[in-house]
């Protein structure tokens, strides 16, 4: 199953093993049994580190855990973890001997304070793009915490469970029979509802003071990263705190747009953003995400208060916190996501095989979401709040030709409706009747465009309606010391290579201000 290119790759990955980690196997007559055998057997022999066993237990599905010399390091799978998942399993063997790219002290810390015992169970799919971050987020603080356990369960192997628990999306984190989290999340949000849920040892410390910096870049995609490489280029010492390096580059498949590169995908941009602010003195936070930025002091500083509780000092803040996907906002929304609500077709799409289902905005998104559900779904419906479609003309040719794809212009919907367990229905006006009507289907996938995050700088600089940050042609908000660029900004489109012109351009007039200043 692992080729020999792979195997070679492996090697060089378990190198910094130090300790033994144990893959335990367990015994199954189910027929993809053979597969995960054949796939622990090759990844047993890359490393002398690793050993597989196998134990007399007998389990319905392919299940194997993961143990260090001094026990259990509560880390299992259930089914056989190929496609996104190899590298969730990979990575959790590097966690389970303290290895790997670990987070900073702050993270470690707060996980260890979280409350056990902590049992999760985790439903994933193997065509899941999101799944793995979920994963392995959480076997890392399995890894990490010491009566922290994740059963990462793949779901087109637990059928009956997925039934009896009313699955519609993954991944889906399961505690005590109940769904804590349905689709895609950070680090930081998953150990934000575990410190919800379990509660936090009493014995945690107090929160850090990260200390007093020349400029705060907040974001870390193309944006955040280029503001940081030419603050410090200009000697000015400089923090980035991000909620994961990359922004939205980690969500973007193929680029073929970017000046100097015919073709990249977001993922490898993002590591390669990385790597270039290591090369310099950048201190780089990941996990943090900005609640409130304070009122400029008389000295010149603004105090940046964190959602973990972390605060620092800044001369110059530089905003580059992008954009996200948004929601609806209506009833029965945020109560039925992951039962029926769902923002990622691709991932969620086969649980929706032979159904109906609503898609929700008209453009770009929206409509390519809708031809990949129709070769699933029994009937898909758009509805488009306007007149007419705003997708490109191509899409939308392709969307003609579908049979069972139906298009409701200017419709509005007003409310998700589930019976307890699960989405039932979508209510829809037609806002050209004002009558609203009652539209049966199973899912609802939500693909109306991107929300500017600017939430924590709302009252402290000018924003637009729609939540961008207002700057003027060299990025300068309307309060001082404090600099946007890229998505989150009124700067028109929303392109990478903008982004990080934008990024660049802010760092240097927050520096020219700076010397105004002296």
């Amino acid at each position: 199953m692992l080729d020999t290119e792979m195997l070679e790759q492996l090697q060089g990955v378990f190198l910094r093993l130090e300790g033994r980690v144990r893959i335990r196997m367990d015994a199954s007559d189910h027929p993809a049994q053979a597969e995960l055998e054949a796939m622990l057997e090759g990844l047993s022999r890359v490393s002398p580190q690793l050993q597989l066993e196998r134990t007399d237990l007998k389990s319905a599905t392919p299940r194997f855990e993961l143990w260090r010399e001094t026990g259990f390091s509560g880390i299992s799978f259930r089914g056989v973890p190929g496609g996104h998942e190899f590298t969730s399993l990979v990575l959790s063997i590097l966690y389970v001997d303290q290895e790997g790219k670990l987070p900073d002290e702050g993270i470690l810390e707060r996980i260890k304070n979280l409350k056990g015992p902590i049992r999760i169970q985790t439903f994933m799919s193997l065509s899941c793009e999101n799944c793995p971050e979920v994963v392995q987020a959480l076997n890392l603080m399995a890894a990490i915490h010491g009566d922290f356990q994740n059963e990462t369960i793949d779901g087109a192997l637990a059928q009956d469970e997925v039934e009896r628990l009313g699955l519609k999306g993954v991944p889906a984190v399961i505690v005590d029979a109940k769904l804590l989290h349905s689709g895609k999340a950070q680090l930081m949000d998953l150990l934000s509802k575990l410190e919800a849920h379990f509660g936090v040892r009493e014995q945690a410390r107090e929160p850090q003071r990260l200390g007093m910096f020349d400029v705060a870049v907040v974001g870390g995609g193309p944006a955040g990263a280029s503001a940081a490489i030419y603050s410090v280029r200009k000697g000015l010492k400089t923090i980035v705190l991000a909620e994961k390096f990359g922004g939205q580059l980690q969500e973007t498949k193929g680029i073929e747009n970017m000046i100097s590169k015919s073709y990249t995908e977001g993922v490898k941009l993002s590591a390669e953003l990385s790597e270039h602010v290591a090369q310099y003195p950048v201190k780089v936070l990941e996990h943090r995400r900005v609640r409130h930025i304070e009122e400029r002091e008389a000295s010149g500083l603004r105090k940046v208060i964190l959602e973990s509780g972390e605060t620092l000092e800044a001369r110059s803040i530089i905003v580059a916190t992008g954009a996200k996907w948004r929601e609806l906002g209506i009833p029965g929304e945020k109560e039925h996501i992951g039962l029926g609500v769902a923002f990622c077709a691709h991932c969620d799409g086969p649980f929706y095989k032979n159904k109906r289902v609503a898609v929700v905005g008209g453009g770009n998104s929206g409509v390519e979401a809708a031809i990949d559900l129709a070769a699933i779904a029994t009937q898909v419906t758009l509805l488009e709040y306007n007149s007419e479609l705003k997708a490109d003309t191509v899409l939308i040719e392709k969307l003609k030709t579908l049979p069972n794809v139906k298009v409701l212009l200017q419709s509005r919907s007003t409310q998700v409706i589930g019976d307890g367990k699960k989405v039932v229905a979508l209510e829809v006006e037609d806002r050209t009747t004002g009558q609203s009507s009652r539209l049966e289907v199973d899912g609802v996938f939500v693909q109306i465009g991107l929300l500017p995050n600017s939430q924590f700088v709302k009252g402290v600089v000018e924003t637009t309606p729609h939540g961008e940050i207002v700057v003027d042609p060299k990025g300068r908000t309307s309060a001082a010391g404090i600099y946007a660029a890229g998505d989150v900004t009124t700067v028109p489109f929303k392109q990478i290579v903008i982004a990080m012109g934008e990024g660049a351009k802010v760092a240097l007039t927050a520096f020219e201000d700076r010397m105004r200043e002296r």
